[in-house]
């Protein structure tokens, strides 16, 4: 039995934080890291950002969870905001990722039925894709280091490779309900899909009568410089799902639809007993009103070619190190030449938060608020920590 109580699940780091002041973490014992990682791409605001902590605190002092039994105001606002800011008329709240792409599933399958199409309930995803935990997410990934040991893999769903238009065009079936991507691979590798392969994925729904469903958990909420990834390629889905980002560190999640899709998804067939909840409502709301300020989203894009210049640099100057780099906005990856793990270690020593991905993938997802000398600290950093691993270092 190991020493701690908590599940043996995680590899972690040896560190606590008790605090963090905007890209910033401090330990107990005051050392300060530059937070790239975000929580994994979630501390879209940073830590401890003022309008958040006062929606929070106002909404705590008032109420906190009365269950969707009753109408909250909170989600009927936030809701209409999505709706207005995207191709959706719908949303369902959830309280994370995974809960998110289970409803997405669950639309889509439910759509097909209510159309007089129950045989269509398969579903085609990606290799390298990462959609959740829970059994049907990671039957829908498909990675067999998630799936191992948990019984009969969930059924219904059917991979190609990544980018493989042949693949996919035979993988349709008359049970085919829908396609699920994500527009920007996050655990996978920080891998973008192709403008052209999302377009031919509209038509190819739009030819067989499927659904297509985007995952946005990792790239939405202003990651990619867009509100949405999917923005960039002018390709509107019918089904997405959201989360990370739109709870600035509160777990949300959001399923957004169409009203057409969405039209199996009637009184009862779905619930949640937390998702949408007044704290939870308040937050969500209170990111948007940041994310969506004139100017913000355009001084995102600023920052990401900022960051994406100095990567590109680094990467010359360390080749042995550095492959390369990849992504669009704050959702950047450093391809490495060494395990990423070994890249990781060295950015943690130079006090820099990262995220290791598939393919040998470093993320980097720094709250959208960063500052242009935040990032120039990081670079540097970044500079560091690859100098020491370099065999090229004079």
């Amino acid at each position: 039995m190991s020493g701690s109580a908590l599940y043996d699940t995680f590899a972690r780091a040896p560190l606590a934080f008790e605090r963090g002041e905007g890209s910033w973490l401090i330990t107990q014992d005051g050392q300060r890291y530059l937070d790239f990682a975000g929580g994994i791409a979630v501390n879209s605001l940073g830590h401890g950002h003022p309008a958040l902590v006062a929606a929070l605190t106002e909404q705590a002092g008032k109420l906190w969870h009365t269950s969707n039994l009753y109408e909250i105001p909170g989600q009927t606002r936030l809701s209409e905001r999505l709706a207005a800011a995207t191709f959706a008329d719908k949303v369902f709240f959830t309280n994370s990722g995974a809960e998110a792409l289970e409803c997405a599933i669950k639309t889509a399958r439910r759509y097909q039925y209510a159309n007089g199409h129950p045989e269509k309930f398969r579903i085609i995803t990606f290799e390298g894709a990462f959609h959740g935990r829970t059994l049907a997410t990671i039957a829908a990934g498909g990675q067999q280091k998630y799936l191992e040991g948990f019984g009969p893999k969930v059924e219904g769903f059917d991979q190609v490779p990544f980018g493989d238009l042949e693949a996919l065009q035979k993988a349709i079936t008359p049970e085919t309900a829908a396609l699920l991507i994500e527009p920007v691979q996050g655990e996978g590798g920080i891998r973008e899909v192709a403008v052209s392969f999302l377009k031919r994925l509209r038509e190819l729904c739009d030819e067989h009568g499927l659904l297509l469903i985007l995952d946005e958990v990792q790239s939405g909420i202003g990651r990619t410089g867009k509100l949405f990834a999917y923005e960039w390629s002018g390709v509107a889905p019918d089904i997405m799902a959201i989360a990370k980002g739109i709870g600035g560190g509160f777990p949300v999640g959001a399923c957004l639809a169409t009203a057409r899709a969405a039209e199996g998804m009637t009184a009862g067939v779905h619930g949640t007993t937390f998702g949408g909840n007044q704290l939870a409502m308040a937050v969500g709301n209170a990111v948007l009103d940041v994310v969506l300020e004139e100017g913000f989203l355009e001084d995102v894009q600023r920052k990401a070619l900022l960051m994406k210049q100095g990567l590109a640099a680094v990467a010359d100057e360390f080749p042995d190190v550095i492959e390369g780099v990849r992504g669009s906005g704050l959702m950047l990856g450093l391809k490495c030449r060494m395990p990423n793990g070994t890249v990781n270690a060295a950015l943690r020593d130079q006090k820099l938060l990262a995220v290791p991905a598939g393919d040998n993938v470093i993320r980097l997802l720094p709250p959208l608020t960063v500052s242009d000398d935040e990032i120039r600290e990081a670079l540097e950093r970044i500079r560091s920590a690859a100098g020491s691993l370099s065999e090229t270092t004079a």
